[in-house]
């Protein structure tokens, strides 16, 4: 009996193909997008202000696989008032989280830059975490189109 996988994962047995749904396997389930979780641990339940943070990515994205993503946060980012770190999550993702930044008055500006994967349209939000413990946010929505088409 010669066995081997198809490139779908069914299992082939001489020449016939199982699959898992033909044995009564279970399906993983659909991951559970946990944006609200990762935020109320990074800011532990505190209340989360709009301002300071900006956010720069395209209204439409034509490839949700490569979207560029960059924010900003102003502060003087001395030892006095600086920010700590920065949170982005993807709230409809399968997982929420996209990316944490740290930070330190010696980085001198607490801003990045990098491309994300976004699986549908959906908003897309940052966190600062200052180090007084105060938080500020913004939030910008992304359409993804699928196959370049705007509609």
């Amino acid at each position: 009996m010669t066995m081997s996988t198809t490139r779908r994962g069914a299992l082939v047995l001489g020449g016939a193909v199982i699959g898992g749904a033909l044995l009564g396997m279970p399906r993983p389930a659909a991951a559970k997008n946990d944006a609200e979780d990762l935020i109320k641990a990074f800011t532990g339940g505190a209340s989360v202000a709009t301002g300071k943070v900006k956010l720069d990515l395209p209204d439409i994205a034509e490839n949700g696989n490569t979207v560029p993503l960059a924010f900003t946060v102003d502060s003087p980012m001395t030892a006095d008032a600086h920010v700590v770190a920065v949170l982005v999550v993807a709230e409809g993702n399968p997982r929420g989280g996209v990316a944490t930044f740290h930070f330190t008055p010696d980085s001198g500006v607490a801003e990045a830059s990098t491309r994300i994967r976004l699986a549908q349209t959906q908003n897309v939000v940052a966190i600062a975490k200052m180090n007084d413990g105060s938080f500020f946010s913004d939030t910008r929505q992304v359409k993804v189109t699928i196959g370049g088409c705007g509609g």
